[in-house]
């Protein structure tokens, strides 16, 4: 079998010795060509290369944002029938995708339950967003958890290492300097449905759990699954007295978010966001620049993935 392995050369918990273990690792297995990123985008190149030159099998070593770009590149670079599956070895900060899929959050761990599941042919069909026209594996938001996304890109350019409380920090930032609360500018449309207006932020869950703060997962949509549509999570107005106990419910184990500031929806298969200026943008924990107006589809059954 074929297989590419695209390794992004700047992930958070890996090392060039981890690197060389891979490789040796997946050579024994695979008639393997390597290739490291370079630049933002360069991983999309690779995969639709890939998957039009007709390889079997691609691993990515990287984070969540390494493997969007992987995804986008097999989406393009050939139909569903001759696809290459996709095996995701952990090598980020969070890892959100690949402990979706039940796979340990550490490279080492990842890879040797990737290669068993190869060896056992588990092999899953998964669903995907879309917004417009970039694909997403787990989660997409428009305003103040895209705005904490690039607040944090940012303090990471500076030197700062993604931290859960190098998040948390950014969020209370953001929440209180940054934002205009008293004017929500984002509004829901569905076909067929009663528009929602005057939204803060927006949340889109592909599977569940949205993101995690160190072990702990963060649910806002926990029936949210790549087997069915898109879970939307929206806010109303960002009181401080709503907002905090919007937060308390996210970090609860057991209590989902509820009250008159959420709007909450399961399983859709398409809708519109629309926003009155600019907001911030994000898909898999990825800041994309502002948006004022973004469309959202499921598209079901998209990808085979290694798990």
């Amino acid at each position: 079998m074929r297989a590419l392995l695209v390794v992004n050369p700047k992930a958070t918990t890996t090392s060039e010795r981890a690197r060389d273990v891979l490789v040796r690792a997946l050579r024994s297995e695979f008639e393997l060509r390597v290739e490291h990123t370079r630049r933002r985008g360069h991983a999309t190149t690779l995969a639709r290369e890939a998957a039009a030159g007709g390889v079997d099998v691609l691993f990515t070593l990287g984070g969540d944002g390494t493997i969007n770009e992987a995804v986008n590149g097999l989406m393009a670079g050939a139909p569903a029938e001759t696809r290459p599956a996709l095996a995701v070895v952990p090598g980020g900060s969070t890892n959100v995708f690949a402990r979706a899929l039940g796979l340990p959050k550490g490279w080492a761990e990842g890879a040797s339950v990737i290669l068993e599941a190869l060896h056992a042919g588990r092999i899953r069909t998964i669903g995907l967003g879309r917004a417009d026209d970039r694909y997403f594996t787990f989660c997409a938001g428009l305003g103040l958890d895209a705005s904490v996304v690039r607040r944090v890109e940012q303090a990471r350019l500076r030197g700062r290492t993604s931290t859960p409380a190098l998040y948390m920090r950014s969020a209370v930032t953001q929440y209180f300097t940054a934002m205009d609360r008293r004017h929500p500018a984002i509004t829901l449309e569905q076909p067929g449905e009663t528009a929602e207006a005057e939204l803060s932020t927006v949340i889109i869950q592909n599977t569940a759990p949205w993101t995690f703060l160190g072990d702990r997962a963060i649910n806002p949509n926990p029936d949210a699954s790549f087997d069915l549509g898109l879970d939307v999570l929206a806010l109303r107005r960002l009181r401080v007295p709503s907002t905090t106990r919007t937060v308390t419910q996210l970090l609860s184990r057991d209590r989902e978010p509820h009250g008159a500031q959420v709007v909450r929806l399961h399983d859709v298969s398409e809708f519109s966001l629309l926003a009155e200026r600019p907001q911030a943008f994000q898909l898999d924990g990825d800041y994309l620049g502002e948006r004022e107006k973004v469309r959202f589809t499921s598209v079901p059954g998209a990808l085979r993935v290694i798990c």
